[in-house]
């Protein structure tokens, strides 16, 4: 018998508790062993919760219970965290995390400590998802050449709305908070953060990129218009929130943002709170992983699979290396990325505004791919561009010399594109 100690009682913790007790017979079948729960800690005892395990305040009575084998760590935040899987991992109990925000800051140092002690976090990315396992194990004799992924369900869902019917960003971020999809204080899903910190955990495992989530671009879709949606619709695009991991000449491109991907794309189908990552091996060409990315029973189930396999002994070590990762790679600089843009920009309506501001993006090496015009409120229209690929810190400084500029309007917006 293997017995676990639950830290964290909520929606997945409780999922897990309900789950490993209802599929008991199929567990142990697939495990060789019994899995139970022993114990589960809360911050909140007087709040109800639907399970059949003992519960405490008290995080020692977990890990100073030398019957418990595995620390499942569902409670969130980071340095919290760090500290209770840190005490479980000397103690020489093996850990199961889905605490992405943890692994973003924390993955090396918790690998240094965990050494063969099994440390496990499958549900951590994209929810009940097997990305973490595919990275590790089924693509391992790939070098990675990309990885692209819709990781946060709020926004796809959010997105697919304001695409598809016509939805405003306000309007549609009301009905996600009512729907539960988003938090009364939506930032952390809105704003890119929740993506980037999945995307830093995928590249660790791609490229042994040791990064934190202020090294990297990271921006969300608070600023996508109806204009932006239109434009999409008119040249063939879908607007994703994409996290982007990509090898270039210099290093890895890693970035969080709002992107435009064409139609026909595998990803672009993906609508709704769906969630799904591709990833291209130089060895086995595109893949993709597509299903739920979150939910208490879809992260419960890559939970209690990582609890499975550290019982079965299949874990492998943390990050998939059982040595140091010598690839001379190494995080590209934000301004050094590469990327076709989309600029939307509000200017006087008035003859010689459309050379002035392609005279502007010229002195930038920017050469523009298409362009539309569509009129607005009193004397002004919309300039929106696509442009052929340059530096991000081009495109940077362009926007910043148009601003400047007196026929146009000083809120320029940018969405990078992706071929």
């Amino acid at each position: 018998m293997v017995k676990i100690g639950i830290v964290g009682v909520g929606t997945v913790g409780a999922s897990v508790a309900n789950i490993l007790e209802a599929n008991s017979d199929i567990i142990e079948a697939r495990a060789g062993k019994k899995i139970v729960v022993a114990h589960g800690v809360v911050g909140n005892m007087s709040k109800k919760r639907d399970v059949n395990i003992t519960l405490s305040d008290n995080i020692d009575d977990i890990l100073n219970d030398d019957s418990i084998d595995i620390v499942v760590e569902l409670m969130g935040g980071v340095e919290k965290p760090y500290e209770i899987v840190k005490k479980a991992l000397e103690k020489g109990k093996s850990v199961v995390t889905a605490n992405k925000a943890l692994l973003a800051y924390h993955r090396y140092e918790l690998q240094e400590l965990a050494g063969d002690i099994p440390f496990m976090y499958e549900a951590s990315t994209a929810g009940g998802i097997p990305i973490i396992g595919a990275l590790r194990n089924g693509l391992s004799a790939n070098h990675i050449d990309s990885i692209m992924g819709i990781m946060n369900g709020t926004c796809n869902y959010m997105l697919t709305k304001m695409i598809q019917e016509g939805a405003l960003y306000d309007e549609i971020l009301k009905e996600s908070q009512e729907l539960g999809y988003a938090e009364a204080d939506p930032t952390f899903d809105v704003g890119g953060f929740d993506a980037a910190h999945k995307l830093l955990i995928l590249a660790s495992i791609a490229y042994g990129i040791d990064a934190k989530p202020e090294d990297i671009v990271i921006e969300g879709i608070e600023n996508i218009s109806d204009i932006d949606v239109a434009f999409a619709k008119e040249f063939g695009y879908e607007i994703k929130l994409l996290g982007i991991a990509k090898k270039a000449d210099q290093g890895v491109e890693l970035r969080v943002h709002s992107t435009m991907i064409p139609k026909e794309s595998m990803i672009a189908k993906v609508d709704g709170v769906m969630n799904a990552v591709t990833v291209v091996g130089d060895c086995v060409g595109e893949t993709m992983y597509y299903g739920a990315g979150a939910g208490g029973d879809a992260t419960a189930s890559a939970v209690i699979s990582d609890i499975i396999d550290i019982v079965r002994g299949n874990q492998g070590p943390m990050l998939g290396y059982k040595k140091g990762l010598e690839s001379g790679l190494k995080l590209l600089p934000k301004d050094e990325i590469v990327s076709e843009y989309y600029l939307r920009l509000k200017v006087v309506d008035e003859s010689g505004v459309l050379a002035q501001v392609a005279s502007k993006l010229g002195e930038f090496n920017i050469s523009i791919e298409s362009m539309l015009q569509k009129p607005c409120s009193g004397e002004k229209a919309h300039l929106l561009f696509t442009t052929h690929q340059c530096k991000e810190s081009d495109i940077q400084n362009a926007i910043l010399a148009l601003s400047t500029l007196d026929t146009v309007d000083k809120e320029i917006a940018m969405i990078r594109i992706e071929k």
